[in-house]
């Protein structure tokens, strides 16, 4: 027999690697504005409304043009190659329009003046109450949403794509180990923007938000080139197999009846969506959340711990720590994995500290990956070779609710404890980023086992499809809360109480649907509960 690519398993893990790097490249434009949502009211003059409805725009079209149907039939019909091409391609474009609309160029131009007269009413979305736009939105946040909507709909092609290409080259073999650690090194991206956005807009000392996006769009197109690097590595698995790519397996209409007939397609969508939902959207306002909730010292300008120094050490202090718990999975001999453990927790309490002293929120909330990245590896092994997926989404969704609610109630209570309130804010984002992890090591391996083969692309976009709905709305809500709950209130004294309620709710509504998955599971026999590797 032929030994093929995928059959070598240095090279599906490279393959995998590409697509894992440009996820990263994803995650860091996904959010590059969430950390200097307070710069942003300062220099554009967008309050929490503008802010939130920019943030959801992402998601726009992807829920209301159905733009992630589309998406999945063009993979399925088209295949993998070809898809995160022109993902590839949409997420630039829309990124270099954002750009545009928060750069300095913008100001003052005749762009701006034709964004602050039009767009202000969208008939039957205005009437739907949906409207991406509104009256009184600054022109910048106008164009930065149109960019993102474009940017958005790249995004979620790329993230079915990925996914899909994960289940070509992993399966029967380490899926959820693969999906796990995939999800790992692409939320190192979340950590990455909050320190690196930041630290770009305040580069030299002069405030410039556009520097932060331009080092998106950069990310992005070095995205571009690991997904054309895959696509020869992926013709050429094709040339050995002799399989045809997925186009010559046309898609038909039918196809989805048979996606949506399946009741355990529909809870895992639902849990997703509601899982989702409580923290993509908070990711966007973490950093302004904890800004509200802990008590800051202004560092003095000539301190090591104000330099820009000081945030490529800590940068490579949080890469130690990715690196060393990623490591530790993969060791054999106990004296060196136990090693590496140990190196990897004084490096992740030694970024801490450095967070600390930093008073920075930003980089206090960039450690909300770094504990996943050790686990969900395990999680993901753990998952392959024992199965138990649903009761990791159940525990997932306990977590959730735990965190929203520390963060609703507990922390405001150390506000005027600066130690004590930065050892709660770790230890809770810490937490938050452990249950994260749950979900890429459970759920998306678990969609092959609902559908066939040859509409996974279909089944992931329809789960992604449902999951934006939750994507595009609660950033919205959230910005409206926030608004509507402190009116006159600067940026860094918001209430965060009642958008952490309502996200914990949200956790709430998912842990039932676990428990409920979990029953269906068992009456079903979906196999949700079984190992991926039999």
């Amino acid at each position: 027999m032929i030994q093929t690519l995928r059959d070598k398993a240095a090279i599906r893990w490279s393959a995998l690697l590409l697509l894992a790097l440009a996820n990263f490249c994803v995650y860091i434009f996904m959010d590059i504005l969430s950390p200097i949502k307070d710069l942003m009211e300062q220099t554009r003059g967008w309050d929490s409304l503008a802010f939130g409805t920019m943030q959801g725009s992402e998601t726009f079209l992807n829920v209301f043009v159905f733009f992630l149907i589309f998406a999945g039939i063009i993979l399925d019909k088209m295949g993998v190659r070809f898809t995160a091409l022109l993902s590839g391609a949409v997420m630039l474009t829309g990124a270099i329009v954002k750009y545009l609309a928060v750069s300095e160029l913008f100001i003052g131009s005749s762009a701006e003046l034709w964004f602050t007269e039009h767009l202000n009413y969208i008939p039957v979305f205005d009437e739907l109450g949906v409207s991406p736009f509104y009256d009184g939105m600054p022109a910048s946040a106008k164009v930065a949403a149109l960019g993102f909507m474009v940017f958005g709909c790249g995004a979620e092609m790329s993230g079915i794509t990925i996914s899909r290409g994960i289940v070509k080259w992993f399966k029967g073999r380490e899926m959820a180990l693969a999906m796990g650690s995939e999800m790992a090194l692409a939320r190192l991206g979340v950590a990455t923007c909050m320190i690196f956005s930041p630290f770009f807009a305040k580069l030299g000392g002069a405030v410039s938000v556009s520097r932060s996006v331009a080092f998106g769009v950069v990310l992005l197109c070095i995205a571009m080139i690991m997904f054309l690097v895959y696509f020869f590595m992926d013709r050429r698995l094709d040339a050995q197999t002799g399989e045809a790519e997925e186009k010559d397996d046309p898609f038909r209409i039918r196809d989805l009846g048979q996606i949506l007939g399946s009741l355990g397609f529909w809870l895992v969508a639902l849990l997703c969506v509601l899982y989702y939902s409580a923290i993509f959207p908070f990711q966007k306002y973490a950093v302004n959340m904890l800004q509200c909730n802990l008590t800051f010292t202004e560092l003095s300008p000539d301190s090591f711990w104000a330099s820009s120094q000081v945030t490529l050490v800590q940068y490579a202090v949080m890469l130690l720590v990715a690196i060393t718990a990623f490591m530790f999975n993969f060791m054999k001999r106990p004296a060196l994995k136990y090693g590496v453990l140990c190196l990897s927790v004084v490096s992740l309490v030694a970024y801490c500290y450095m967070g600390y002293m930093r008073q920075s929120a930003e980089s206090i909330f960039a450690v909300f990956p770094l504990l996943a990245v050790g686990i969900t590896p395990i999680l993901g092994s753990y998952v392959d070779h024992k199965g138990k997926a649903a009761s990791m989404l159940v525990l997932g969704s306990l977590l959730l609710i735990v965190c929203h609610l520390t963060f609703a109630f507990i922390l405001p209570q150390f506000k005027d404890n600066q130690v004590g309130g930065v050892v709660v804010a770790y230890c809770t984002i810490l937490v938050l980023g452990a249950s994260f992890s749950l979900v890429p090591a459970s759920l998306w391996p678990s969609v092959p086992k609902l559908v066939d083969a040859k509409i996974i692309g279909s089944a992931y976009a329809l789960i992604f499809w449902i999951q934006n709905i939750g994507l595009w709305l609660f950033p919205l809500l959230i910005g409206k809360i926030l608004d509507s709950t402190n009116v006159g209130v600067s940026a860094t004294e918001l209430d965060y109480t009642a958008p952490l309620i309502m996200l914990a709710c949200l956790g709430l509504a998912a842990l039932i649907l676990g428990l409920i998955l979990k029953v269906v599971d068992k009456r079903k026999g979906i196999g949700l509960e079984e190992p991926n590797i039999k």
